[in-house]
């Protein structure tokens, strides 16, 4: 029987995990990006400028794993955000739809108690690696 690869991902391209994960992990052709916050990749601080400015920097740093893992934003299959306050859906949706603005992944968003560093965004997901081609069931 042949083994499978899990390779764990970390790139200096998005901001460094701050606790015991990887950046994300592959599984076969799957690839796993832990969650990722709004932080800025020098200072390794949250951006200001509220849950819109967050969740850019978020995708910033989940699209920078994406493509040290092999894949990119087209190959993301699920996404889940947790929010801080769900009354900030609106701007984030905004901001999410500037990178995710055609063949959309499944998606769900939570609001939670609290995210790590105080976050108002936190933004994870699973996607693909390899070939990819998109279909439409209808």
């Amino acid at each position: 029987m042949a083994s499978l690869i899990r390779k764990l991902i970390s790139t200096g391209n998005a901001a460094r995990v701050i606790a015991p994960y990887n950046q994300a992990v592959i599984a076969d052709r799957t690839v796993y990006v832990s969650g990722c916050l709004g932080m800025d990749k020098t200072t390794m601080q949250l951006v200001p400028g509220g849950a819109a400015a967050q969740t850019e920097m978020a995708l910033k740093n989940l699209e920078a794993i994406l493509i040290a893992a092999g894949s990119g934003i087209d190959k993301v299959v699920k996404n889940s955000v947790f929010l801080k306050d769900l009354n900030d859906f609106g701007e984030v949706n905004e901001a999410y739809k500037k990178v995710f603005c055609k063949d959309f992944p499944a998606r769900s968003c939570f609001q939670v108690a609290k995210l790590p560093m105080d976050a108002l965004v936190e933004i994870e997901c699973i996607a693909l690696t390899g070939d990819v081609k998109t279909v439409s069931a209808q």
